[in-house]
């Protein structure tokens, strides 16, 4: 199942980005970043409400509660910065280097999460980023 939807998430990531370029066209990409916010904040929200999830929230740790803090701020960060990229540049040279985030995000799975790096995701890394340095070069 979670195959599915990390294709799910492949195919609406690529939709954010064509629907947010043709979207920002002159607006600003910080008010942009909090419209698409406010919407993912209702649609999220709607989501808990609607699964009843609502109830976990007493449950959640300090530890917890920090880390997806630090995450929410991390994602507001990245929101800002992709969106204006995406106003100043071309979506076909910002999204490559966008999901290089791919490759950083492998290298810091296994040096803070001490997952396993094998030769086999040691060659997929350098693929993404040799692909990527192609594109935008």
């Amino acid at each position: 199942m979670w195959l599915l939807f990390a294709i799910l998430s492949a195919v609406f990531a690529a939709l954010t980005s064509i629907l947010a370029k043709i979207g920002i066209e002159n607006v600003n990409s910080n008010l942009a970043t909090a419209i698409r916010t406010a919407v993912v904040l209702v649609l999220a929200w709607g989501i808990v409400f609607l699964t009843n999830a609502q109830k976990g929230l007493s449950s959640i740790s300090t530890k917890s509660w920090v880390f997806l803090i630090l995450s929410g701020l991390a994602t507001g960060l990245s929101w800002l910065c992709y969106y204006h990229a995406l106003q100043t540049g071309e979506v076909s040279k910002v999204v490559p280097i966008d999901k290089l985030s791919v490759v950083l995000t492998l290298i810091l799975a296994f040096v803070f999460l001490h997952e396993r790096f094998t030769v086999k995701s040691a060659a997929g890394t350098l693929l993404i980023a040799a692909g990527t340095l192609i594109m935008v070069l």
